[in-house]
């Protein structure tokens, strides 16, 4: 390695652990697990005041490009900053707004659509959310039955996209739909005459949209792209969503054992921390041993993405880190439940809260069975059975 690229390297990694530590600065001061809980199960969802913090913060700006007011940084300085929150369980969107239609948007072709739209997402005024999921289990981005018909230069939309992220406060949609010429990516204000907008619990208290759209009108300046470059945003978009979801995962398996291993330390029985017996110690061994292989998976697919992949490489990527830390996530949360005992299924103890984003998140844009076949059928060459 020459001496320019140990500089660089160097000082790469003094940003990263300077990103580090102000993300966890702000989720030790900025959020608590008590205003998780006062917003989960409410429309609001999330605090937009807190979003802007986020957004002066720089961070909803990191994978925007430079000349649209972004940082123009890579998927593992944005790995940083979910994994932190999620160690809060911090509610806001980042990765539906800041990852998912954030690359989508920057990777279409309307200049002037994104010349507008980005610096207002990367100072938080703006808040986008990608429509693109019609099925449950539907998770090809080009199997798309919302049909975009012709009309004064632009398109009438109809159709339903479920499972929107973000969708609660959401400002706008970039809807994926199918018109004559192929795929379409299309920008639609929330207040769209035609579109409606119902949300859906979740578990961890957050909620997916519905948007039912009924010839609702989109003009041509609101046209994102077109053809193949609207079917590579949609799928760099749920590529770089996976990831940095692997990234969530890893906060929130993170601080789960964390917590249990406080637990195993503090909690006695028959005279002494039940930390103290075997078993549990061989428990907690193995717990650490899955997180550990979650992270190096994490950390390699992040170097990888970050140099640039075909679209192929990209996805068996991505689903490589989707399976190992959904797997290693679900379980570390179940067992913590289980460490803490009868304490551990109360609703007003904290871990149970870890165990259900993981749910969450572990099913949201694949679940790791998916994943598998997915990397299966591109990374090894297997077929469809």
């Amino acid at each position: 390695m020459t001496q320019a690229n140990t500089a660089s390297s160097t000082a790469a990694a003094e940003h990263r652990s300077l990103l580090t530590d102000s993300v966890a600065d702000f989720a030790a001061r900025g959020t608590d697990l008590a205003r998780v809980r006062r917003l989960r199960g409410t429309s609001a969802e999330y605090d937009r005041a807190v979003w802007k913090k986020m957004a002066d913060l720089g961070w909803l700006g990191i994978l925007v490009p430079e000349r649209y007011g972004g940082l123009g940084l890579g998927l593992a300085e944005m790995a940083i900053v979910a994994r932190g929150l999620a160690r809060a369980l911090v509610p806001e969107p980042l990765t539906a707004t800041a990852v998912l239609a954030a690359t989508a948007l920057a990777a279409a072709e309307n200049d002037t659509l994104k010349e507008e739209r980005l610096p207002q997402l990367v100072a938080g005024d703006l808040l986008p959310a990608l429509a693109w999921q019609e099925q449950a289990g539907g998770l090809d981005c080009t199997t798309i039955e919302t049909q975009a018909t012709p009309f004064e230069g632009g398109f009438k939309v109809n159709g339903v996209k479920r499972f929107i992220a973000g969708a609660g406060q959401a400002d706008a949609f970039l809807i994926s739909a199918r018109a004559a010429g192929g795929i379409v990516l299309l920008w639609l204000p929330r207040e769209a005459a035609g579109a409606q907008i119902t949300l859906e619990p979740l578990a961890d208290g957050r909620s997916f949209g519905s948007l039912m759209l009924e010839d609702a009108l989109v003009p041509k300046s609101g046209v994102a792209a077109s053809g193949a470059a609207a079917v590579e945003a949609l799928g760099r978009a749920f590529d770089h969503g996976c990831a940095i979801t692997g990234a969530e995962l890893a906060g929130v398996m993170d601080r789960a054992l964390e917590m249990s291993l406080d637990y195993l330390r503090t909690r006695e029985q028959f005279g002494r921390p039940i930390g103290a017996f075997q078993a549990l110690q061989h428990r907690a061994v193995d717990l650490y041993i899955h997180k550990e292989l979650a992270s190096a998976v994490l950390e390699e697919a992040l170097a990888a993405l970050d140099r640039g992949l075909a679209a192929a490489d990209r996805a068996a990527t991505t689903s490589r880190v989707k399976a190992r830390c959904a797997d290693a996530a679900a379980r570390i949360t179940r067992e913590a439940i289980q460490f803490h005992g009868a304490i551990g299924f109360t609703d007003e103890f904290d871990v149970g809260l870890y165990l259900k984003r993981a749910l969450v998140l572990t099913a949201w844009l694949g679940g790791a069975n998916w994943h598998r076949r997915r990397y299966a059928r591109l990374a090894l060459g297997v077929c469809r059975s």
